[in-house]
């Protein structure tokens, strides 16, 4: 396979080259946390706004949240969204 001249590096070693990679791994876990965060309010049969009510916040903050496009959410706020649906943060470096 080492012959094959259309097989390159891994998708990693290539955003790692262009300057991407914590740019796109940043991303994929926003929508992960994101994803997780709707799949149990799905469970629960938590609306936004309740969820909002819970985490006495705004609706608004709800949908920045649920958002993996806005960068503008903080680890605690992730921690009460999470805590609401019976969830925790955990976060590690590896």
């Amino acid at each position: 396979m080492a012959d094959n001249k259309h097989r390159g590096d891994t998708l990693d070693s290539f955003l790692e080259e262009q300057g991407d990679l914590a740019e796109f791994q940043a991303r994929a876990i926003k929508e992960v946390i994101a994803w997780q965060l709707a799949e149990a309010m799905k469970a629960r049969k938590l609306s936004k706004s309740r969820l909002a009510t819970m985490m006495h916040t705004s609706r608004t903050q709800v949908d920045r949240v649920l958002d993996p496009n806005d960068g503008n959410v903080t680890i605690e706020t992730l921690q009460r969204a999470a805590a609401v649906v019976g969830r925790r943060v955990q976060l590690g470096l590896v």
